[in-house]
């Protein structure tokens, strides 16, 4: 990454505020762009397979758990979306409409039922997603071995910090004299 030399910050890098050196302001500026980048690359996919992000979300998991020989249940969904019980009802509505998904008697609870992706939902993700996942895992195999744990102790470290962290308290206006 190129410097500013006036500033010796990446020039996508937000003011240090409380917060600087030893590459830590250029760490965080590094992980907001990836940040940024993932989330707009999301919409730009959910955009073009005409689903809101949230579907995209619902569809990802639903499939990740076939992969690992596990199925899902609507409250399952429900509670990893953070939807209601009623906006998941629509949302297995579209997908199911859009040939995405199907329901199923749950295998061990008559009251229940599981969601399972459809083969024209695993070619759809896979068509849009294998190159750009086999890219990064090219990227990801450039950091050095001897690196790599502190890489990944490094992002879980900071995906449990903004798992833990509350919203912020609102704004104060100026007080006016």
């Amino acid at each position: 990454m190129s410097h500013n030399p006036a500033t010796d910050r990446p020039p996508d890098a937000s003011p240090s505020y409380w917060y600087d050196g030893d590459g830590v302001v250029e760490m965080l500026a590094a992980l907001r762009a990836f940040r940024r980048a993932d989330q707009e690359m999301r919409r730009r996919m959910s955009a073009d397979m005409d689903m809101n992000v949230t579907d995209l979300q619902a569809l990802q998991l639903i499939i990740a758990a076939e992969n690992h020989g596990r199925t899902v249940t609507p409250r399952e969904l429900a509670s990893h979306l953070h939807i209601s019980t009623a906006s998941t009802t629509k949302l297995l509505d579209r997908l199911t409409a859009s040939g995405h998904l199907t329901r199923s008697p749950h295998p061990s609870d008559r009251r229940s039922l599981v969601v399972v992706p459809t083969e024209h939902a695993h070619r759809e993700v896979r068509g849009r997603l294998a190159r750009m996942h086999e890219r990064m895992r090219e990227i990801a195999g450039t950091v050095p071995e001897p690196a790599r744990p502190a890489v990944v102790a490094f992002l879980r470290a900071m995906a449990e910090q903004l798992d833990q962290e509350g919203a912020p308290a609102p704004l104060t206006p100026h007080p006016r004299t």
